[in-house]
């Protein structure tokens, strides 16, 4: 089961980082760069998030990685316009220093 989790989250990262470069090189039409850079990247980081967050090694860091992926997700559907668009941002930082913090340390 876990290793299953692990290939999803892997696999939605991925397609992640493809939407972010397809999107921040505009390879496509300005609709379909907006829709992949600013909507579909952060729902899938935000699905990514969801999955790591039974795998943290840290219990402490459970439900702020669950709420780094519901802002990703609501933000996406903000409108880029409105004052609150920041969320799915703040969100973004928010699940990349918790995995960040996760990390397991080297024994010496």
């Amino acid at each position: 089961m876990k290793k299953d989790t692990a290939l999803i989250q892997g696999v939605l990262s991925i397609a992640a980082l493809i939407c972010l470069v397809v999107g921040f090189f505009n390879l496509l039409s300005p609709e379909l760069n907006d829709l992949l850079f600013q909507k579909v990247f952060y729902v899938l980081i935000g699905a990514s998030f969801f999955l790591q967050a039974p795998m943290l090694a840290n219990r402490n860091f459970l439900y702020p990685m669950y709420l780094a992926a519901i802002l990703c997700i609501i933000g996406a559907f903000i409108p880029n316009a409105s004052s609150f668009s920041s969320v799915k941002t703040i969100g973004l930082f928010a699940g990349v220093i918790l995995s960040l913090f996760n990390r397991p340390r080297m024994q010496k």
